[in-house]
């Protein structure tokens, strides 16, 4: 995937080579591919849209080495609640990746959601994107990353 930010240890990076595929139509050989849900395999990674149930994956959560979440356009945020569920209900651990539309102004929300991997659109630049990272130093709210709301870390 181009433009692919991640969180390791968190601390943001660009990753320039990112082994997976993400298949919408064809399917390269060899490649570490990113299914959609509905033609799963064990051994690849799995990619949910907005109407796919996250409670779906569960029979393959302890096998699975990433889940990649779809953002179809700007205004859906439907992804957001799937990867709060499971990161909270279902305890998944692994990498969890924002795919399709996914752009800076984005990513502080994504990642208090439970994301720790990025593709940035295409057309944006993925080192501008790095900064939507850094930009929110303190949230207000409880988050994935920081359960306890602000007045409570007092």
């Amino acid at each position: 995937m181009n433009n692919l930010l991640k969180l390791e240890q968190g601390q943001a990076r660009l990753v320039a080579d990112d082994p997976w595929v993400l298949v919408r139509d064809e399917v390269p050989d060899g490649a570490a591919l990113i299914l959609p849900l509905a033609s799963y395999a064990p051994g690849h990674g799995v990619w949910l849209g907005p109407d796919d149930e996250v409670e779906q994956l569960q029979p393959w959560l302890a096998t699975l080495p990433l889940i990649a979440l779809d953002f179809p356009s700007f205004r859906d945020g439907r992804a957001y609640s799937q990867a709060y569920l499971l990161r909270t209900r279902m305890g998944w651990r692994g990498e969890l990746r924002a795919i399709g539309d996914v752009l800076r102004d984005q990513l502080s929300h994504m990642r208090q959601c439970g994301f720790d991997a990025f593709a940035v659109r295409a057309d944006k630049s993925a080192e501008d994107a790095l900064k939507g990272l850094a930009g929110m130093s303190v949230q207000y709210g409880r988050s994935v990353i920081e359960p306890r709301p602000l007045f409570r870390r007092r």
